[in-house]
């Protein structure tokens, strides 16, 4: 048996996966919280197998702990002992290579990359554009690293599949001086996701992937768009940074930049205040005090003005992003629904959808609203655009790519 491990490092977590490639089956998974604060919570799930296959994800065996955890070196050590202690063995399971999420590779990265000394430098030399992102992603593979020094690492990195955007998608209308002195255009983010879910539509509806233009909404806390014609990027609504497009749970999405100046004139705000405003004091949150959307729901149900609002607000979004997109692509064979709020919202894919008739779109309500596991169909038998739910794994997506790299 191969097995990747896969690592998700945040600023002051750390998340894992164990995966079987050979057979993609989840062995163990964690997720390490509040590295360097006084308490650290620990969790660490084995799914059994019966076998050698995998069995239902209810039957997972979850083990929670909490303990000081200082740093992300700290956090490693703790993740070996998980395993030691709950399984399954590393000795049994070692991983062949470790992949890594890594968010911003700028315009260098466009696939998966081997990580050396070299790779490290340009990572960090990128955190200019995403500073609260590559810095942890960085420290994840340097403490991997320490600890696993006998294998690959590999950076899979989510603005890679962006690659493929045309000038047209990714050039902003500034001065094109200032623009490539700092490296500044649309770079697309939620990659792995989008990348995975549309291959996995393409299966799923027997079609060869090169046929079909798609719509993949990845709705999470974090949410954005892309248009996939034939397999590749051509549109995606995050930009420069992951907080252009969509409105999402604290964050703003699009605004006009004469708004931030005007706040900076007229109410006295920092750059500082204004980068704290758009990303953590926006969206759902800044709308209606709450970021979750299954809270605005209930909100919505209890006839809360605010969160009706919220909903309005996200809803017109969505569909403002999927008409422009369709019109970009000429029309549009599969739509998809993904992440959080995509895969559990049944209102919110039923309001984005329910003005896009004249392009093909229907869908069925009792689909829609089914609570079921796994991709499936929600437009209706007549519908000429497919629309589907499409539950993302960007941990197989890097097991994957890390494997095929090795």
């Amino acid at each position: 048996m191969s097995a990747i491990l896969v690592i998700n490092s945040g600023s002051s977590s750390l998340k894992y996966s164990l995966i079987d490639i050979e057979q993609e089956n989840l062995l163990a998974s964690g997720l390490i919280e509040r590295i360097g604060q006084e308490v650290s919570p620990v969790a660490h799930t084995v799914r059994p197998a019966v076998d050698g296959d995998a069995v239902p994800a209810m039957l997972d065996a979850t083990y929670r702990s909490e303990r000081p955890i200082a740093d992300h070196a700290a956090a490693f050590e703790m993740m070996r002992e998980q395993f030691a202690a709950h399984g399954p063995s590393l000795q049994e399971h070692r991983p062949v290579a470790v992949g890594h999420r890594v968010v911003h590779g700028g315009a260098r990265f466009y696939a998966p990359t081997l990580i050396d000394a070299d790779v490290e430098q340009q990572i960090d030399e990128l955190a200019v554009l995403a500073p609260l992102h590559n810095p942890a992603n960085l420290a994840g593979i340097v403490a991997a690293r320490a600890v696993f020094d006998e294998v690959p690492h590999v950076a899979v990195f989510d603005t890679a599949f962006h690659q493929t955007l045309p000038p047209a998608a990714y050039t902003y209308a500034i001065d094109a001086a200032l623009a490539a002195e700092h490296r500044v255009r649309r770079y697309g983010f939620h990659g792995t996701s989008h990348q995975y879910v549309s291959a996995a539509a393409a299966d799923f509806l027997g079609r060869d992937l090169a046929d079909l233009r798609q719509l993949v909404f990845h709705l999470g806390n974090g949410a954005s768009v892309t248009a996939i014609d034939g397999g590749r990027s051509v549109e995606t609504s995050m930009g420069l940074t992951p907080l252009e497009g969509l409105v999402m749970g604290t964050r703003s999405g699009d605004i006009d930049p004469a708004a931030l100046v005007h706040l900076s004139r007229r109410a006295g705000l920092s750059i500082d205040d204004l980068d704290s405003l758009l990303n953590t004091r926006s969206g759902l949150a800044g709308l209606a005090g709450r970021s979750d959307m299954r809270d605005i729901l209930a909100g919505v149900e209890a006839g809360e003005d605010a969160a009706v609002l919220a909903f309005d607000v996200y809803v017109h979004r969505l569909r403002a992003y999927a008409g422009a997109y369709i019109a970009q692509l000429g029309g549009v064979d599969v739509i998809s629904f993904t992440a959080g709020v995509g895969e559990n919202a049944a209102p919110v894919r039923a309001a984005a959808m329910a003005t896009l008739g004249f392009a093909g779109v229907e869908i069925d309500p009792v689909r829609n609203a089914a609570r079921e596991r796994g991709i499936r169909r929600i437009s209706a038998d007549a519908s000429p655009v497919t629309v589907l739910v499409v539950p993302t794994d960007e941990e197989l997506q890097i097991a994957r790519q890390t494997a095929e790299l090795i």
